[in-house]
């Protein structure tokens, strides 16, 4: 069978299954098994795939008509300019996000030493990318979850930073290390009502921990804040993502704990997600 039609053949399976991006997902899916580039992959679509290879495709695809996430599947997602490997243990990185990245480095500039702290690590998407950009920066980062620490640990590693950042397995409550001159955090912010309404692949696959934000989608917040204004230096600013609705009761949490707001930045859909402030 040619590259062409097993790739037709999932596409098929995906599309009868309800999965939005079916053809996508099927020559990613195939790329990744032949551990090829996908561009490479529609280059040469009158090969012909191994018997063996053949089985396991269709696995991966039987995978995906479940609604697992692609990015669990193929263990890996880009994020900034950056390749993460990632797993069921941590939310997969999203464009959105990298919304504080870019904040980040409009703020810092090149030859900066300042010290950056990631509450909610997770994959370690945020904190690596911005050290990866200011190499004479330093980064920690820390979650709850041991195994997303174990995770953000390996990915420091293959992008070759792990002398330049720390992780640390710690409820926040519990983190008294340091004073810092930027915070970064992607809290959990969803309502524990709403996680039930997002979509399956996120619902069922992507860790609720990280989802959940308690009853008003505030807890966290509120908590990263608090924290957050302890941590961080005079002066220092604190990178914060949040809901698209949150925005004025978030204003109000910052101001109550000493945080003035420098500015609001909206995603890609136009929609508030980055609160910038400083410390006063």
């Amino acid at each position: 069978m040619k590259y062409q039609e097993i790739i037709n053949k999932g596409s098929k399976i995906l599309k009868l299954n309800n999965v939005k991006s079916y053809n996508l997902d099927s020559e990613i899916l195939l790329s990744s098994l032949l551990n090829i580039d996908r561009s490479r992959l529609m280059t040469n679509l009158q090969d012909k795939i191994k018997d063996q290879d053949k089985k396991i495709f269709f696995n991966l695809i039987n995978r995906r008509k479940n609604n697992e996430p692609i990015s669990y599947i193929t263990g890996h997602k880009e994020f900034w300019n950056y390749n993460f490997k990632v797993d069921k243990n941590v939310l997969i990185p999203r464009p959105d996000t990298e919304t504080i990245v870019e904040q980040v480095l409009n703020y810092l500039n090149p030859l900066c030493t300042k010290k950056v702290l990631d509450i909610g690590t997770g994959s370690g998407c945020i904190i690596i990318s911005i050290v990866k950009e200011r190499k004479k920066c330093n980064g920690v980062g820390i979650d709850i979850s041991k195994n997303a620490i174990k995770l953000a640990k390996y990915n420091a590693k293959i992008q070759h930073i792990k002398n330049r950042i720390k992780f640390f397995h710690s409820d926040i409550d519990n983190f008294f290390l340091y004073k810092y001159d930027l915070i970064v955090s992607n809290p959990p912010y969803i309502k524990l009502h709403e996680i039930n309404g997002l979509d399956k692949d996120i619902k069922n696959y992507e860790p609720r921990i990280a989802l959940n934000g308690g009853i008003d989608g505030y807890s966290k917040i509120r908590l990263t804040i608090r924290k957050s204004s302890a941590l961080i230096k005079k002066k220092g600013k604190l990178f914060l993502e949040i809901g698209s609705n949150q925005l004025m009761k978030t204003l109000e949490i910052l101001k109550s704990n000493g945080f003035y707001t420098n500015i609001v930045v909206k995603d890609l859909a136009n929609k508030n997600r980055c609160i910038v402030s400083t410390k006063i």
